[in-house]
């Protein structure tokens, strides 16, 4: 895939970049291992300073950078700016939270004794030079959430971004240098996917996070375990949204239309199977089919828009095909189902609900990766378990109801790295976030995602030393 920014709105090529050169690749392997040498031993206020400076400069400036992810990527411009307000939010919350999360611990006075130690701590140590793998449907967010992290704790970063958000990615770049980072302390690598491999064998790589495909992480898991590195994988996900009979319909049919249409219904935690029981079926597959059908479809610049184009040309024609076998199959079609009349420019579809799915169709194990929802119909709590977990996914799910009993059934038995009750699932730098099965592995955000990329390091003194 050739790096460039191709306007899903249009079809039309903006700008192409070329790839880096082997020679500019190793200037920059060589510039984050001699920046780490030194910068690993900067204090938390001063990495506080400039990570509280670099959101500064992003706050004054999301207008411009929204304008950029809207024009590489399709999302409609208000969801352009809220992703950049959550990445300044999250620089701030790892400045002045980072020191706190990676404090020595001090491990219970009898068990130091029974060490036979006269002390023992447990520090946090940055590991080295982080690359990081990530995708185009959050071009800012996917970033940041590591970047934030990761300086706090003292490494550096090189960011290999998808191929089609490359304005994005330089803007990143620049970002951190212009806060006043070491030059290397944040650098991104314009690779194709080709060129990856190489870098994350560098000794001079650490370590290595990435977001995105199954296929993508498999790829970066054999490579980095072959060299023993570690890795946090977020890959794909086909969250459930159960809604059980005691729930609030109206507000769960609502929030439903949110959580399955955010980013163009391009995330990996939006809900995509919408788990009912039979009670309340009926009445929320209208409200949420009506919710979906009314949604306004169109040019991603426009501020009346909910839904803007998918992404990528083989992003529509992958969906198509989800659809269009279940249809074949028998699945019927609530509302959606195709390209929007007379939009003949562009990555369009429409926001679309299928009902009657069966284990025949793909769309029942493989991720819709756009707006497009799946009903199934449930008698009881165990059948809405047993659903809830019928996919390889296990990133996050969502489930309505009034009665503990259903919470803590689902707390206890549905296979996923979260469980929101009566909301819907997002991310925030104070809470874990990260899956299970084939959604992957590790966690990002909050104190468990700083300490992801910290070498814990046991410091045993003898008594009388």
């Amino acid at each position: 895939m050739p790096i460039a920014t191709v306007n899903p709105a249009t079809g039309e090529t903006v700008r192409t970049f070329d790839p880096m050169t082997p020679d500019e690749i190793e200037r920059s392997l060589t510039d984050a291992a001699r920046t780490f040498a030194s910068y690993r031993t900067t204090g938390f206020a001063e990495r506080a300073a400039l990570l509280t400076s670099a959101a500064a400069l992003l706050e004054a400036e999301t207008e411009d950078i929204a304008r950029t992810m809207t024009q590489e990527m399709g999302k409609p411009l208000a969801a352009a700016r809220a992703e950049a307000a959550k990445c300044v939010k999250a620089m701030r919350w790892y400045a002045a939270h980072a020191e706190a999360l990676l404090t020595d611990e001090h491990p219970a006075d009898a068990d130091v004794r029974d060490s036979g130690a006269g002390t023992v701590r447990v520090h946090y140590r940055p590991l080295g030079a982080v690359l990081a793998v990530m995708p185009w449907n959050f071009p800012l967010w996917q970033v940041v959430r590591f970047a934030a992290p990761a300086l706090m704790a003292g490494n550096v970063g090189l960011l290999k971004h998808a191929s089609n958000v490359p304005q994005t990615a330089l803007y990143l770049g620049g970002l951190f240098r212009r806060a006043g980072f070491p030059a290397g302390c944040f650098q991104t690598l314009l690779i194709e996917s080709g060129a990856v491999e190489a870098v994350l064998r560098d000794a001079r790589v650490a370590a290595a996070t990435l977001t995105g495909s199954e296929p993508a992480g498999r790829a970066v898991a054999s490579a980095t375990g072959d060299e023993v590195k570690k890795t946090v994988l977020e890959l794909g996900g086909s969250d459930p949204y159960v809604v059980m009979p005691s729930a609030d319909i109206a507000a769960a049919a609502k929030t439903a239309v949110t959580a399955r249409v955010q980013n163009n219904g391009q995330s990996c935690i939006a809900a995509k199977r919408f788990i009912v029981h039979t009670d309340v079926y009926e009445e929320f597959a209208e409200r949420f089919t009506t919710g979906m059908a009314s949604l306004r479809v169109g040019d991603p610049m426009q501020e009346s828009t909910d839904v803007g184009p998918l992404a990528t040309e083989r992003g529509r024609a992958d969906l198509e095909e989800l659809v269009d076998d279940a249809v074949h199959r028998g699945a019927g079609v609530l509302c959606g189902g195709r390209r929007p009349p007379g939009q003949e420019r562009g990555w369009y579809y429409e926001p679309t609900v299928l009902a009657g799915i069966t284990a025949q169709m793909r769309i029942d194990q493989e991720e819709t990766f756009g707006p497009v929802a799946t009903l199934y119909r449930v008698a009881d709590l165990d059948e809405a378990v047993e659903r809830a977990n019928h996919t390889p996914f296990g990133l996050s799910s969502n489930v309505w109801t009034r009665r503990d009993e259903d919470v803590e059934r689902f707390v206890r038995d549905v296979q996923a790295g979260g469980i929101y009750v009566n909301g819907m699932t997002a991310s925030h730098p104070a809470l874990p976030f990260g899956g299970v099965k084939r959604s992957g592995y590790g966690r990002e955000l909050s104190g468990h995602g700083i300490r992801e990329f910290c070498n814990v390091t046991t410091v045993w003194r003898a008594a009388d030393s």
